[in-house]
C-alpha cells in the first residue's frame, strides 16, 4: 500500500504543482505526518521533492521531473475515465485504488493531450447520483475488510466463509465456493455455490468474511454473463413472482418497466398504447407499480389486482370528497 501511495503522491504533485502537507494529507486521507515520513522516502530514493517556505509554501517537484509510465493516447486514456467515473469500483472497496490509478492515467498521457483529456472529461458526467426525477439513487456501502476478503477468496479459488444476513433472518455463517462477482445498478453481489447448489448472495448484507485455505469446488473457466442470466431467471420466476397484463402510455413505458422484475412480451395496442406482460416481486409490488402510473396504466389481468386498485381509489376518493 505505501508504494501505491508514493506513486499517487508524485502524480499529485506533477499534476497540481505545488501542494501543501495539509492538502496532500487530505488527497491521500493519511495523516500530514505520514505526508512528511513519505515525502523523507522519496528524497532518500532521488525524486527531486523540495519544499517551499512561507504563507504560499508547499512541496514541488523540480520542473522536468517525469515519472516513467507507459503513454496513452488521448482517446485510450478518455476512455479510462470515463469507466473510471462509475460507482461500481465503491462496491467492490475499490474506491480508492481507483482514485489513485486516475491519476496514473492522466499522467501516463502526452503533455500536449493531458490538458485537453482532464478538461473534456469535466464535460462528462456519468451516473449522477439523481435522476431528472430528483430521486437520489445511493450506492451499497460495503467495508473495505469485508470486500478485500471476498475479493481475495474469488481470484485466488478459495473457499469463503461469510456471516450474511438475509433479509428478515437471522444472521448466519455460511461456508460457500465463490465464482464471480457481479454489480447491478450499484449493487454488488457474490456469485457462489454452497453444497453444489447455486447461490447468490448481496455484498450490503455480509456482515464478515473470511478466506480458507481450502480450494473453491468449481470449474476452472466460468461464463459470469449467462451465469448471472440464468440466476436472473430462475429468480423472476420462482416463489411469489406475479404475471400482470398492462395496458399503458407509451410516455410511461420506461417508469413501468424499471419497477418491473422482468417483461414477458410486448405488443402496441389498438389505441396506440402499449399492451405488456410484466412480472411483479409480488401483489403489492405489482399494485404498488400501478398506482404510481395513476391513470397511464390500466391493469388487465389479474383480477385480484385489478380489484384492490379499485378499492384503493375508493378508499382515496371517499378520504377527499367533499366535506358534509
Amino acid at each position: 500500500m505505501r508504494a501505491d501511495r508514493l506513486v499517487s503522491l508524485v502524480l499529485l504533485l506533477r499534476q497540481r504543482g505545488r501542494l501543501t502537507a495539509t492538502e496532500l494529507a487530505d488527497e491521500l486521507e493519511v495523516s500530514t505526518r505520514t505526508v512528511l515520513r513519505d515525502i523523507e522516502a522519496l528524497s532518500a530514493a532521488g525524486v527531486p521533492v523540495y519544499a517551499e517556505r512561507g504563507r504560499h509554501g508547499g512541496y514541488a517537484l523540480l520542473p522536468g521531473f517525469r515519472t516513467e509510465l507507459t503513454g496513452l493516447n488521448h482517446d485510450e486514456a478518455l476512455a479510462l475515465l470515463i469507466a473510471g467515473s462509475r460507482r461500481g469500483a465503491q462496491a467492490f472497496g475499490l474506491g480508492s485504488a481507483l482514485a489513485s490509478a486516475m491519476l496514473k492515467v492522466i499522467d501516463a498521457l502526452p503533455e500536449s493531450y493531458r490538458d485537453t483529456a482532464a478538461d473534456v472529461a469535466e464535460r462528462l458526467l456519468v451516473d449522477p447520483q439523481t435522476d431528472l426525477l430528483s430521486r437520489r439513487l445511493i450506492a451499497e456501502e460495503v467495508p473495505y475488510t469485508i470486500s478485500a476478503e471476498i475479493r481475495r477468496a474469488v481470484f485466488a479459488g478459495h473457499k469463503l466463509r461469510i456471516h450474511y444476513a438475509a433479509v428478515d433472518r437471522t444472521p448466519k455463517w455460511r461456508t460457500v465456493d465463490p465464482i464471480g462477482l457481479v454489480i447491478v445498478r450499484d449493487q454488488g453481489y457474490l456469485l457462489a455455490t454452497r453444497s453444489g447448489a447455486d447461490r447468490t448472495y448481496r455484498l450490503s448484507r455480509v456482515l464478515a468474511a473470511k478466506e480458507l485455505s481450502e480450494p473453491a469446488q468449481r470449474p476452472g473457466r466460468v461464463d459470469l454473463d449467462r451465469a448471472w442470466q440464468e440466476r436472473s431467471t430462475r429468480f423472476r420466476t420462482g416463489g411469489d413472482r406475479i404475471a400482470v397484463l398492462v395496458r399503458v402510455n407509451p410516455a410511461r413505458r420506461e417508469e413501468l418497466v424499471s419497477t418491473a422484475l422482468a417483461v414477458r412480451a410486448e405488443e402496441t395496442d389498438t389505441n396506440g398504447w402499449l399492451r405488456l406482460e410484466v412480472i411483479f416481486q409480488d401483489s403489492r409490488h405489482a399494485e404498488w407499480a400501478l398506482w404510481q402510473l395513476t391513470t397511464d396504466a390500466e391493469a388487465l389481468a389479474p383480477q385480484s389486482l385489478r380489484t384492490s386498485l379499485r378499492h384503493r381509489a375508493a378508499a382515496i376518493a371517499t378520504y377527499y370528497g367533499e366535506s358534509s
